[in-house]
This record gives structure tokens, sequence and C-alpha cells, in this order.
């Protein structure tokens, strides 16, 4: 076999699909981990200097949002080592399918395994529903300053209400407690929020780490289209090899039997 024939049989050994979706994956977790982490260190900063002056009005919220980033940390490298393992998997049950490295024997063990992260994956896929639901939280919270900054900067000409009387309370999401000092900004220091880089960073970012949790809902989906289809093959190639082991029996029998009687014949001969 030349060098071009090697190639394209190790190529039509490549799981395609798989790749798709490490890559897929491996994308959606650093950009959720990556601007999330970035986003929760500006929204801290944002309460502190305009919606919290006091330290132990937002004390609690600083610690959730510290461990919140150490589980990214630690999100970060899972989906590392598990996409890899997936892949790896991908990689194995392709050869093993197309039978490239000769005869193939599928075990009970490894049909288990298939299974195992056919379950896994699809407990990470609702997991990441979730985590694609509470990113969302973040985006609605900073689309509604936003969207009154945009009020207070081209107020309605019929409008009753002074631009000094446009304000956002955060206090009403829960973020801080309702004692907290000031909790309410109105009017232009509100617009000056919004023209901050940290407000601007922020919301970009946290949309950009929600758009990432939507790709590695995506990715594990597919993961689990594709556990699914190799546990198949394994489940059929496990009854195939089955067959066969019966069948070269019932021949290697029926060659003994075929030459005993031969030799029977003989000797009567």
């Amino acid at each position: 076999m030349g060098c071009f024939e090697c190639c394209i049989k190790c190529l039509g050994g490549v799981p395609y699909a798989s790749l798709v979706a490490t890559i897929l994956c491996f994308s959606g977790v650093a950009l959720f981990c990556g601007c999330g982490h970035v986003a929760l260190a500006g929204t801290v900063a944002i309460l502190e200097q305009h919606f919290s002056t006091n330290t132990s009005d937002h004390a609690l919220l600083s610690e959730v949002i510290q461990l919140m980033q150490y589980v990214i940390y630690g999100i970060a490298s899972f989906f590392f080592l598990y996409g890899i393992i997936l892949l790896a998997e991908g990689f194995y049950t392709t050869s093993a399918v197309k039978e490239l490295h000769g005869e193939f024997k599928t075990t009970a063990c490894g049909r288990c395994i298939s299974g195992m992260f056919v379950f896994l994956t699809y407990v990470l896929g609702v997991a990441w529903l979730g985590v694609f639901g509470f990113s969302a939280v973040p985006v609605f919270m900073f689309y509604n300053i936003w969207s009154t900054c945009e009020v207070i900067k081209s107020p309605p000409t019929n409008g009753t209400t002074g631009v000094e009387q446009i304000c956002v309370d955060v206090r009403q999401y829960g973020i801080i407690p309702w004692n907290a000092f000031p909790g309410k900004i109105c009017g232009s220091a509100l617009e000056n929020i919004c023209n901050t880089n940290e407000f601007y960073m922020s919301y970009h970012l946290f949309i950009v780490a929600c758009a990432g949790a939507g790709a590695t809902v995506i990715a594990l989906i597919h993961f689990l289209m594709i556990l699914s289809s190799n546990w198949a093959y394994l489940k059929d190639a496990s009854k195939m090899q089955a067959y066969q082991d019966i069948k070269a029996k019932e021949e290697q029998e029926l060659q003994d039997i075929q030459s005993r009687s031969k030799e029977q014949l003989n000797s009567y001969t």
C-alpha cells in the first residue's frame, strides 16, 4: 500500500461529526467562561461605584460572584478533558465500524462505556440548558438599563415625565438588598453609567457569554446524536459478531462430521 492509499485510509477513519462537535463545544465553553468571567468582574465594579457604595450591602453578592468565577475555571477544565475523551471515543468507534485496523471485536465493557457517555452527555445537555437560561438573566437586566438610557438620550416630546424622573432600581432584581444605598440611579447620572466602559463591555460580554452557552448546548446535542448512533453501531456489530461466531462453529462441526464420515468409509473399503 502506497503513501496516498495510507493517507486516504487514515482520513477515512476521522470522525468528522465528532470533530465538528468538539470544536463547537470548545468554542462555546471558551466564550462562556472567558466572557462570563470578565463580565462578572465588570458588574461588581459597576455595583460598587454606583448602586451600592456600602461594601457590607453587596458583600454576599461579591462572594457569590467570586464563587461563580471559580466554578467557571472548573467548567473550562472539565469540558476540555471531556471533549477530548468524546473525540477519542469517536475515533475508536469510527475505526471499529469501518474495520480500518483489521478484525474488530466489540466487548460488553466497550458497549457499557458508550452507553455511559450517552447518559452523561444527556445530563450535561440538560444542565447546560439551565446555564443558557441563567446566562440570559444578566443580558435582560443590562438591556433594561440600556433601553432606559436610550429613553433618557431621546425623551419623548409629548411625555409628562422629566428626564431626571426616569430611573433604574437594581434592587428590584434581588442582586442587592433593599436597604442598599443608593440602589436607584436617575436621569443624567444613569446616562453617565451607560457611557462608561465597564457598562459597555459587561453588557456585550454577557451577550457573547449567552451565545457561547447556546453553542455549547448545540454541541452537546450534536454529541448526543453521535454517541447514540455509535452505540447502535456497536450493538449491531456485537450481534453480527455473535452470529458469525455461531456460524463458524457450526461450519467447523459440519466439517468434523464430514471428515469422520470419510474416515469411516475409508476404513470399510
